[in-house]
C-alpha cells in the first residue's frame, strides 16, 4: 500500500474542502450570522491538515493500482465526511459527533436525510453548507477534486471507475480530463439554469441557489423545515419536478443532446425510455387515487403525483406534502420507485433502471431458453451486447444489495426502530433516497429521534449506497489485504 500517495490525495481534498468553509464564511459574514467563527476555524484546521497531509505524502509515486483505487475512494468519503462536520460542531448545529456526521454523510452522499428539527432558525452559512455537500457530493468527492486538478496519469481511469455510478463506466471523451470537465460543465449548466428558473417563478436568491444545488445533485436539502410545502407555489413545484427529471438521465445522454446533437441517441435510449415511462405510469396511478379517493382536485392530483414521484424515482427527497396521508397502495409504488432509481450515470441514488432493464431482458430470455434450449439468444441494451460478465456481476450486484437491504431492515427492528420506518430507513439509506416512508421519522421531521446505532448504521449504508456496495464491501475482506 502506498500510504504516501494516499495521504497526498487525502490533504488534497481537504484544501479542496478548505476552500468550500471560505465560501460558506463570506455568505454568513454577508448576513451577518453567528456562525462566522465557526466557518473560519472550520478553514484553519482543514488548511493546516491539508497542508501537513500534502507534506507527508511528498514523493509518493504517480501511478495508482486497482487497489489503490478502493482505499482512496473510501478514504477521501471518510475524511471529508469528518471535517465537513466541523460547522456543524463549532457553531452548535449540531453538537454530537453522530449528529454532525450523519448530516455530513447525508449531505454529500445526497440521501437528503437530516439530524437538525428546526432547519429554519439556522444561520444562513449553515444551511449554505448542508446545500453545498449536497452539490459536490452530487458527482463525487473524488471526481471533482480530479476534475480541477492537472493530470496525474493512468491512475485517474481507476479512481473514476471506483466512483462513478451505474454498471458502465462510459467516459465522453478519450482523455478522462476532458471527460471530467464536459461532467462538470453540464452539472454546473443545469444548476444555474435550474437556480434562475427557480428565482424567476417566485422563490428568493438564496434559498433558489441553495435548492438547485440540491436539485441538480438530487440531494433534497432544503432550507426550510416543510421542504418545498414551505413555499406553497405550484409553479415552485413544476420547475423543480422538471429538473430533478433532468438530474436523474445518464449525463452522457445530455452531452449527446445538447453537445452533439444526437438526438436518435437520446430518444432511441432503452434505459431513458423505461426511466420516462415508469414515472409516467407511476404518476398517471397516484393521480388516479388522489382525485378518486382524496379529494384532491385533477390539477392538484396531477401535480402532486408528478412531483412527489419524480422526487422519489431521482431519489431527491423534496416534499411538497404529506404523502403517508395518501392511500397505502401509493406508498408501494414509492417504495417500488425509491428502489429502483433513475438512470445510471447521473446524480441520482438507487439501484438503477439500467440494471432493471438488464433484469427484464435477461428473465425473458430464460423463457425463450425453455421453449429453445439450443438457441443462441444474445441480450442487448441500446445495441450493445451483454457477455457472461456482465451478467455475472449484475447478479452479484443485484444479490449483494438486497441482502445489505435485508440485512438493514433486521439491524434497524433490532436497535428499536418500528419495522415500518426500519423498511424506509434501510432503502433509504442504501438508496440515497430522501425522505423515510414511514410514521416515525423523516418525512416532514429529523431522524434525530432514532437511536445512536441506527444513525452510525445508516451512515455506513449511505456511503455504501453512494460507491454501490462493492467498493465499501471489498475493504472488509481478508483477501484484499492479503492481495494488497
Amino acid at each position: 500500500m502506498d500510504t504516501k500517495l494516499i495521504t497526498r490525495l487525502t490533504g488534497t481534498l481537504l484544501l479542496i474542502e478548505s476552500v468550500a468553509f471560505a465560501v460558506c464564511f463570506f455568505v454568513s459574514l454577508a448576513y451577518g450570522d453567528s456562525d462566522m467563527t465557526a466557518f473560519a476555524v472550520s478553514f484553519l484546521i482543514a488548511v493546516t491538515l491539508g497542508l501537513l497531509l500534502r507534506r507527508r505524502g511528498s514523493g509518493a509515486k504517480a501511478a495508482l493500482t486497482r487497489y489503490d483505487s478502493f482505499v482512496i475512494v473510501t478514504v477521501s468519503w471518510l475524511a471529508s465526511t469528518l471535517v465537513g462536520t466541523l460547522p456543524y460542531i463549532l457553531s452548535g448545529a449540531l453538537p454530537s459527533l453522530t449528529d454532525a456526521f450523519f448530516e455530513t454523510m447525508s449531505g454529500f452522499t445526497t440521501t437528503g436525510a437530516t439530524m437538525i428539527d428546526d432547519i429554519d432558525s439556522q444561520p444562513h452559512g449553515i444551511l449554505f453548507w448542508r446545500s453545498l455537500t449536497n452539490w459536490v457530493g452530487g458527482l463525487g468527492i473524488v471526481l471533482f477534486t480530479l476534475a480541477i486538478l492537472p493530470s496525474n496519469g493512468t491512475g485517474e481511469i481507476k479512481l473514476f471507475a471506483a466512483e462513478m455510478t451505474g454498471p458502465n463506466k462510459n467516459k465522453l471523451h478519450p482523455r478522462l480530463k476532458t471527460t471530467l470537465h464536459w461532467l462538470w460543465s453540464i452539472y454546473l449548466l443545469l444548476t444555474v439554469l435550474c437556480a434562475v428558473a427557480l428565482y424567476l417563478v417566485g422563490m428568493g436568491k438564496f434559498d433558489s441557489i441553495c435548492h438547485a444545488f440540491a436539485t441538480t445533485a438530487t440531494g433534497g436539502f432544503s432550507t426550510h423545515s416543510q421542504s418545498i410545502a414551505y413555499f406553497n407555489s405550484p409553479a415552485i413545484e413544476y420547475v423543480e419536478a422538471a429538473f430533478m427529471f433532468l438530474s436523474g438521465i445518464n449525463f452522457s445522454l445530455l452531452y449527446a443532446l445538447f453537445f452533439r446533437k444526437k438526438f436518435k441517441m437520446f430518444v432511441h435510449n432503452s434505459e431513458l425510455k423505461a426511466y420516462t415511462l415508469s414515472v409516467l405510469c407511476a404518476s398517471a396511478f397516484i393521480a388516479v387515487c388522489l382525485y378518486r379517493y382524496s379529494g384532491y382536485t385533477a390539477q392538484d392530483s396531477v401535480r402532486e403525483a408528478l412531483f412527489h414521484v419524480v422526487s422519489i424515482s431521482t431519489s431527491t427527497g423534496f416534499i411538497s406534502s404529506n404523502f403517508m396521508q395518501w392511500l397505502p397502495p401509493t406508498w408501494i409504488v414509492l417504495l417500488i420507485l425509491m428502489f429502483v432509481g433513475a438512470c445510471a450515470g447521473s446524480t441520482s441514488g438507487g439501484f438503477k433502471m439500467i440494471r432493471v432493464v438488464a433484469f427484464l431482458k435477461i428473465t425473458i430470455n430464460e423463457f425463450k431458453y425453455i421453449l429453445h434450449p439450443n438457441a443462441v439468444i444474445p441480450i442487448r441494451i441500446n445495441r450493445q451486447t451483454m457477455n457472461y460478465s456482465m451478467e455475472h456481476t449484475l447478479i452479484a450486484f443485484g444479490t449483494l444489495y438486497i441482502l445489505s437491504l435485508i440485512t438493514g431492515i433486521l439491524a434497524f427492528s433490532i436497535m428499536g426502530v418500528p419495522l415500518m420506518d426500519a423498511v424506509g430507513i434501510s432503502m433509504t439509506s442504501l438508496g440515497n433516497s430522501g425522505p423515510d416512508i414511514g410514521r416515525a421519522y423523516g418525512m416532514l421531521s429529523s431522524w434525530s429521534g432514532i437511536p445512536m446505532a441506527a444513525k452510525w448504521l445508516s451512515s455506513l449504508m449511505m456511503l455504501m449506497g453512494r460507491l454501490e456496495l462493492f467498493s465499501i464491501i471489498i475493504l472488509l475482506t481478508p483477501r484484499f489485504w492479503k492481495d494488497y
